[in-house]
């Protein structure tokens, strides 16, 4: 049974930033958006001048651009005061020696001093390399190692995560402390700043095509890859998030990534203060409880975050949400993986407002397909190409396939915020490109005759059983419907008659006990809900789901080690 589509109210599409999207689509370009830049008139070209300096240039430096909660500490600092202060930050780092075209690895917890030292290291002209905060040992040293990194900004508690004696290139180590937080070598960011001289601008100018920002990606063999960004991203940043996230000026915006994660970086640093909207940093883990806190003490307006927190929060109940006013709340997106329909029913009905998902990946920069405030959403879709991208479905010689048809979904180059590169990698970098001017992602889809894309897999997901192609997607999020499952992991599992079976990995929500009764009930309301063929055949009870540290995207290829090695261990 399909989904009701979800109608925006009128007063949503009259407010909405882009309120047609079929015209928008007809007659925009790329071109046009690059006049909201300074640079278009000066020639100047620096993104941390866009998201910082301009504001205070142009008069709009009392405005709070960051509000930071973390139990019982809070402050805000304005356009000025993070202005003041990434400018003697980055005076530090000229003083000690960095320049154009370094990587500057940021090693720091969800704290102002994360994002300070982001704007920092992009003023300088550096190539800003954000860790995440729960990176261990071997992740630090694989991306330090594989740039080759001079220099790192950290903390006093998470630099004895970095193993310094395995990076000979490691040169200065920066600490937000005083001396007596540093070892022998290290750096105290609080002496630096008091002592090192407080005039002239610090801003290096570059090209739109000079390097911006590293990340990696996760993939699931080899090392992970760093991507690149340029300057240039900046246009296709700013536009998604006057459009998509609907930023006005006056927006306390929310996006619960760590910058350590690209969202985190893109839609947590960069989009909003391009667009000049107060940025909220929540420091710690996921608690409902804070993060309910947080909405409500910030006055949040547009909130962004993934399918994993708006499962768990659905998780705790209304109970719980009911003690806290969100009234401000007036705009939700979600990123990361695809967003379960039972999930966009949660936001409906219990937060009064649909949750819009949204579609890029590290490479792309930006977003690409979504779900417009001012446009109908259908549960369980990706959305539309945003005006001034075209996206396919493809077949396996890179032709387009009709409506309904699943296939590689692809997308055509170029867009400003596509990567510049993958670092020393050229031939990676080719590898998303297997047919003429087609960025190809990975992930199978399908669209349909409104040009809506609806995931299905990664290519390597999808599941083949007695001929019939299954997405696992579409498995878990009926799997979740039901009232004792909290989260599921769907894989294909090698059978003798039938080539593959779907296998389903499920946490129980609190106050059910695994037991063969309610196993052959959710079967069964798999098969009556979506279809017999993709009903598990087996069901195996996690206490949780191998996730992704970063974004918390369910790894199936654990799921799929974990069966091997059972397989084995029986044999």
């Amino acid at each position: 049974m399909k989904n009701p589509i979800l109608l925006p109210n009128k007063e949503a599409v009259r407010a909405a930033n882009l309120s047609n999207y079929e015209e928008q689509s007809k007659s925009f370009s790329w071109k046009e958006a690059e006049r909201n830049f300074s640079w278009h008139t000066t020639g100047n070209v620096n993104m941390a001048y866009e998201c910082i300096d301009r504001h205070v240039d142009e008069g709009r430096g009392d405005r709070v651009a960051l509000h930071y909660l973390n139990g019982e500490e809070e402050y805000k600092l304005t356009f000025s005061e993070v202005k003041e202060k990434t400018d003697q930050l980055a005076r530090v780092l000229k003083k000690h020696g960095v320049q154009s075209g370094d990587v500057v690895f940021i090693f720091l917890p969800k704290h102002p001093d994360c994002y300070l030292a982001m704007i920092a290291a992009v003023k300088v002209g550096a190539i800003a390399g954000p860790l995440f905060e729960a990176f261990m040992e071997e992740a630090i040293r694989d991306r330090i190692s594989d740039c080759e990194g001079r220099f790192l900004i950290s903390d006093p508690e998470l630099v004895k995560r970095v193993p310094k004696q395995d990076l000979p290139c490691l040169e200065k180590v920066f600490i937000t402390g005083e001396p007596d937080d540093c070892d022998a070598n290290e750096i105290s960011l609080n002496q630096e700043l008091a002592e090192t001289n407080t005039t002239g601008s610090p801003i290096e100018w570059v090209g739109l095509e000079a390097p911006l920002n590293i990340h990696y990606t996760s993939g699931s063999t080899g090392k992970p890859k760093g991507i690149i960004h340029a300057h240039r991203a900046m246009i296709q940043q700013y536009q998604t998030g006057k459009w998509v996230l609907d930023l006005k000026e006056d927006d306390v915006y929310w996006c619960t990534a760590h910058p350590g994660w690209v969202t985190g970086t893109v839609y947590g640093i960069f989009a909003p203060w391009l667009n000049g909207a107060a940025v909220v940093v929540n420091g710690g883990r996921f608690n409902a409880d804070s993060w309910y806190s947080v909405i409500e003490k910030a006055k949040v307006t547009v909130w962004y975050s993934a399918p994993t927190a708006f499962r768990m929060l659905k998780a705790e109940g209304n109970k719980l949400l009911q003690q806290y006013n969100l009234n401000s709340l007036r705009h939700i997106l979600s990123v990361g993986e695809p967003l379960n329909p039972e999930v966009i029913t949660w936001g409906v009905e219990s937060l009064g407002k649909r949750i819009h998902d949204t579609w890029w990946m590290t490479e792309t920069g930006a977003q690409l397909i979504v779900n417009l405030p001012s446009q109908a959403i259908k549960p369980g879709s990706m959305g539309r190409p945003i005006p001034g991208i075209k996206a396919a479905v493809l077949d396996d010689n890179g032709n387009p396939l009709p409506s309904g048809e699943i296939g590689h979904l692809g997308i055509k180059a170029s867009w400003p915020s596509m990567m510049k590169e993958v670092w020393k990698n050229p031939e990676k970098f080719s590898t998303y490109f297997p047919f003429k001017d087609w960025y190809v992602s990975g992930d199978l889809a399908y669209q349909d005759e409104d040009g809506y894309i609806f995931f299905q897999g990664r290519s390597d997901d999808m599941i083949n059983s007695s001929g019939e192609r299954i997405g696992p997607f579409e498995v878990e999020s009926k799997l979740i419907e039901h009232e004792a499952v909290a989260e599921a992991g769907v894989i294909g599992k090698p059978d003798p008659v039938r080539g593959e079976i779907v296998k389903a990995y499920i946490v129980l929500k609190k106050g059910f006990v695994e037991n063969e009764l309610l196993l052959a009930d959710i079967t069964r309301f798999v098969k009556q809900k979506l279809a017999a063929h993709a009903a598990p055949r087996e069901i195996e009870i996690l206490e949780e789901l191998p996730k992704t540290p970063i974004s918390g995207k369910i790894l199936r290829r654990e799921l799929k080690k974990r069966d091997l090695e059972q397989v084995y261990q029986r044999s």
